[in-house]
C-alpha cells in the first residue's frame, strides 16, 4: 500500500537533506559521535556559511539535532537508523558498472 502524500513529502525531505556529498560526509562523521560545527567545517572544507546552510537543512529535515555549549554548537545524528540506511544504499551500489539493460 502506498504511503500518504504527507508521508511521502516527509520522506522526500529527509532524502533531500542527505542528497549532497558534503551532507553525507557530515552525517557519516556524526556516526562516531557529536561534533562541534568548527570540526564539521574543517571536515567539509567549505566556508562557515556553506556548512551552516547544510546543517540547517539537515536539522529542518530531522536528520540532526544540536546543542549550544558556550560559544560552540555541537551536532549529533537525530536518526538512529542512519548506519542501517547506508548499509542498504551500499548494497544497491554495484561494485562495478552494470551493462545497460531494460531491467
Amino acid at each position: 500500500m502506498p504511503a500518504s502524500r504527507t508521508t511521502s513529502q516527509k520522506r522526500a525531505a529527509v532524502i533531500k537533506a542527505l542528497a549532497h556529498p558534503s551532507r553525507l560526509l557530515i552525517a557519516e562523521a556524526l556516526l562516531q559521535g557529536e561534533r562541534c560545527v568548527c570540526d564539521l567545517q574543517e571536515l567539509v572544507g567549505a566556508d562557515m556559511s556553506t556548512v551552516s546552510k547544510h546543517l540547517s537543512l539537515m536539522r529542518s529535515a530531522g536528520v540532526l539535532a544540536c546543542e549550544k555549549r558556550g560559544l560552540n554548537i555541537y551536532y549529533r545524528l537525530a536518526c538512529v537508523c542512519f548506519a542501517d540506511f547506508l548499509q542498504c544504499v551500499d548494497q544497491m551500489t554495484p561494485a562495478r558498472p552494470r551493462r545497460k539493460s531494460c531491467c
